[in-house]
């Protein structure tokens, strides 16, 4: 029996292999820490980051009072829309890893939707 991080890692790989990011749509991967959440839009013919959001920011220190959350999620799907659209990207596709399509990650993929992205 393979142990939790072994399961996760197959599950990234295939998801990952199904999906590439390219100069029409670029990927928009999430990823979901304990205490924080994060999204890059990337560009993978190049190996460039194009914009990227995360609860790390100052601004979002001051507007959440918890980095961890739905709530977090949205704000973060919020601000990668802004700057993707700021950057005239319309279309990305969608990486949620190995997550499932619940809770945070589909928090923060309905607020890039509701902020311009499409996918």
């Amino acid at each position: 029996m393979k142990n939790s991080r072994e399961r996760f890692d197959y599950r990234v790989k295939r998801v990952r292999a199904k999906i590439r990011g390219n100069q029409e749509r670029p990927r928009l991967s999430v990823y979901r820490g304990n205490k924080h959440i994060y999204a890059q839009i990337i560009d993978d013919d190049k190996g460039v980051t194009l914009a990227s959001a995360s609860t790390l920011s100052n601004e979002s220190k001051t507007k959440l009072k918890t980095t961890n959350g739905v709530v977090a999620a949205q704000f973060v799907g919020d601000q990668i829309a802004k700057k993707a659209v700021e950057k005239g990207i319309k279309k990305v596709v969608f990486d949620r890893r190995g997550y499932a399509y619940i809770g945070k990650v589909k928090a923060l993929a309905d607020a890039a939707r509701s902020g311009g992205l499409e996918f």
